[in-house]
């Protein structure tokens, strides 16, 4: 009984983490604050998983969490190779305009 009330603390917990996730996607003002905010929600997604392994005692999903993990990874390294090379152009870009 008292483990139930802790799991459904953690959901309401993991919920509310998902929620502000979301919100924090959608309002992000940059590329790499959404990027956050995405790592954020698969993290509270991979938690989830986790902790519903641990409730009802088995290993079935560990091969989704390692999915949802080398997913998550794979997209941060894209968006900082993507903005990095967005940054460099930039930067030669303005450095071209400057010395005409």
């Amino acid at each position: 009984m008292q483990t139930d009330i802790i799991f459904i603390g953690a959901g309401v917990l993991f919920a509310l983490a998902a929620i502000f996730a979301l919100v924090h996607i959608m309002l992000g003002p940059t590329l790499l604050d959404r990027m956050v905010a995405s790592d954020m929600l698969v993290t509270t997604l991979m938690l989830a998983v986790g902790a519903e392994m641990v409730y009802h005692r088995h290993t079935n999903t560990i091969v989704l969490m390692v999915a949802l993990a080398a997913t998550s990874f794979l997209a941060t390294v894209m968006v900082a190779r993507h903005v990095r090379k967005r940054d460099s152009v930039s930067l030669i870009t303005s450095e071209v305009t400057k010395d005409v």
